[in-house]
């Protein structure tokens, strides 16, 4: 069965990041699906500049009723049951708009790099039998997304093979699965969905931060680990790279690929910087930090004590970078991007 506690906690969700790769030989699925292109070569390997997001399953669909049939029946009833409803396309879920998105961005890619190699490539990683995996697949096909790879751990963690699938980001509604991924020094994060009403774009990927995370903290408030960023003994500038920084510099490189064809107007990545509390030089900080991790913030707002809600809202960001995502206070807690 799949990763847990997405669905059960209400409305959580999930989800990965490179820039173009080559209109090479297509596989069955994708030449049935023909819009976005492949992000492995032609000998079938993984592109090696491709970023890898790995999401499981109850963040791609909602299996909310199959999780229960798990729940109350036990695990041979659920796999029979998806055996029995294998052709049966699941329902989309939290981190579905997100996969358009990231979906989005390559086709553009494509578009600019005919023969570039960087772009979004998407593993699914559950821990689902390898039998549910007949309507995993299906209902990708059916909904024409490009995964092509998959990893299907029948009851065990999949993080032990994230290495192996050349992972740059997993996301998990799972904080313990994502604090072992961090463990292993692969960028993760727990995505929790804040507006199951909002309208997530499929065709431009949103990513928001909560500029006050960026303000220094007094060393007895500071968290026992921080997966984003350590501060430096001289400046709060100089940080030791974690994780999570490596892909957002992956993001930064994609976005400076749209730049360079004078698309910065158009580019189908859009990065924003929220502060809440903090005045002006809480926003030089995070405007200087994010800039030293090559990613440009295209929307900046300083509120200065005014209520975020309606602005997030509007944005309707797919991943939100806030203070437990950048400053996690414990390690079962991970980097918690909420998403709307």
């Amino acid at each position: 069965m799949s990763d847990t506690g997405l669905y059960s906690l209400d409305d959580m969700d999930i989800c990965s990041v490179p820039v173009p790769a080559p209109p090479e030989r297509a596989s069955a699925t994708r030449r049935s699906r023909g819009s976005s292109g492949s992000t492995k070569s032609t000998s079938g390997n993984k592109l090696p500049n491709a970023i890898t997001i790995a999401v499981s399953s109850r963040t791609l669909f909602n299996m909310a009723e199959e999780r229960a049939i798990y729940e109350t029946d036990g695990l041979e009833s659920y796999v029979k049951f998806q055996q029995e409803h294998e052709n049966e396309p699941l329902k989309k879920g939290l981190a579905f708009a997100l996969m358009k998105a990231l979906e989005a961005v390559n086709l553009r890619l494509h578009e600019l790099y005919p023969g570039s190699d960087e772009v979004f490539d998407v593993v699914l990683m559950t821990n689902n039998h390898a039998q549910v995996g007949v309507r995993l697949i299906n209902s990708i096909n059916h909904y024409g997304l490009s995964i092509d790879r998959f990893c299907l751990t029948g009851g065990t963690s999949p993080i032990s093979y994230l290495k192996a699938y050349q992972t740059n980001l997993y996301l998990s509604s799972d904080p313990v699965k994502v604090a072992k991924a961090l463990s292993e020094g692969i960028a993760a994060a727990t995505l929790c969905h804040l507006d199951k009403d909002a309208q997530l774009s499929e065709q431009q990927l949103r990513v928001a931060f909560d500029g006050d995370s960026f303000v220094t903290q007094e060393s007895n408030e500071k968290p026992s680990k921080n997966y984003l960023m350590v501060d430096s003994p001289s400046d709060y500038e100089s940080m030791q790279q974690g994780p999570l920084v490596g892909f957002l510099e992956a993001i930064g490189k994609i976005q400076k690929g749209f730049y360079t064809k004078n698309q910065r107007m158009d580019c189908p990545i859009r990065v924003y910087l929220i502060i809440k509390k903090g005045g002006s030089a809480v926003g030089l900080k995070a405007l200087k930090t994010i800039r030293s991790w090559g990613l440009d913030v295209d929307e900046a707002f300083i509120l200065s004590g005014l209520s975020a809600t309606v602005l997030l809202n509007k944005i309707c960001p797919h991943i939100y970078l806030d203070e437990q995502s950048l400053h996690p206070c414990n390690e079962t807690s991970g980097m918690q991007s909420k998403t709307r």
